[in-house]
């Protein structure tokens, strides 16, 4: 991907664009509570090498502990005191620059709503709002991602993801489909996936086309019968509602192409708030023309088929 993926941009996100670029050849340095429990037991064992993932569990690398703090690699050193405060937020990951710390978090300007990384046992995930956009009880958001496409596997041809996010879907639909399209509203949301290691690919894959704007206003733009896969992973109902109106799933059928799938997630289908929603979306779908829709609740979500 390059910077003439960056559709409906303009030169900010066209600097934005080549900043990430960076970052990702840099590799930057981003830890959680789980690094920093690993370090301040080390500590108390009163061992001086002990190994650690810097990029929140994709590689490990040896580490130094002093008495002043933390010697990673790249000669960065974070102080006792900071690994103390990584390991009380639960909810925060944090870049390692410059010898300080800053939580991974942006008030985005253009929805009002505060974005930040959030950590599991595993995949971190995005917190929108006080909302995950990941499932995460009993469950990684990677394997939340790869649920979702199995529904409608196997990917072929070019596939559209209606919300980028973190790039889990993109990254994951893009090692079997020809050409991924993703679509992103939030530039706040961007910037989080920016700095998580896990989304390095989102920047670098060749197959994966970034288009920044609202969904709800680019699919229109896109011709009639151009995806042979769709997935459709808004945020919840209270914060993008047309993105579950009929206007925006008439769109989605005219851009899919026959014999085409679409899955949307919609939450938990058993729940009652769950349940709701889904009536409303089964209803819309079938109005715009899709005949088929088969639930999903492994994936909290439905097929619609084309």
């Amino acid at each position: 991907m390059g910077r003439e993926s960056i559709v409906h941009g303009d030169v900010e996100a066209i600097e934005r664009y080549d900043r990430v670029e960076a970052k990702a050849r840099e590799g930057e340095i981003v830890l959680s509570y789980i690094q920093a429990e690993t370090l301040l037991a080390a500590r108390r064992a009163g061992v001086q090498q002990v190994e650690v993932s810097p990029d929140l569990g994709l590689s490990t690398v040896s580490v130094t502990l002093t008495d002043e703090g933390v010697r990673l690699f790249r000669d960065e050193v974070v102080s006792w005191s900071d690994i103390e405060k990584i390991k009380r937020a639960e909810t925060s990951c944090f870049l390692v620059q410059d010898r300080s710390i800053r939580a991974i978090q942006v008030f985005s300007e253009a929805t009002n709503r505060m974005c930040s990384l959030m950590p599991t046992k595993r995949t971190p995930t995005m917190l929108i709002a006080g909302f995950t956009m990941h499932r995460i009880v009993d469950i990684d958001p990677m394997q939340d991602t790869r649920k979702k496409i199995a529904t409608i596997t196997p990917l072929v041809g070019r596939v559209l993801d209606t919300a980028t996010g973190l790039g889990y879907t993109a990254i994951e639909a893009a090692r079997t489909a020809d050409e991924v399209v993703t679509i992103e509203l939030d530039p706040g949301a961007q910037e989080i996936a920016h700095h998580n290691p896990w989304s390095r690919e989102l920047f670098t894959h060749p197959k994966i086309k970034q288009v920044m704007g609202d969904a709800f206003e680019i699919v229109p733009t896109f011709a009639d019968a151009s995806f042979a896969r769709i997935i459709h992973d808004p945020p919840v109902f209270s914060l993008a509602g047309e993105l579950y109106s009929g206007q925006f799933y008439r769109e989605l059928y005219r851009v899919l192409k026959p014999g085409g799938r679409l899955f949307h997630y919609i939450g938990d289908l058993n729940s009652k708030s769950g349940g709701t929603v889904t009536r409303g979306a089964l209803r819309r779908l079938q109005e715009s023309g899709f005949t088929r829709i088969v639930k999903h609740p492994e994936a909290f979500g439905v097929v619609a088929y084309k």
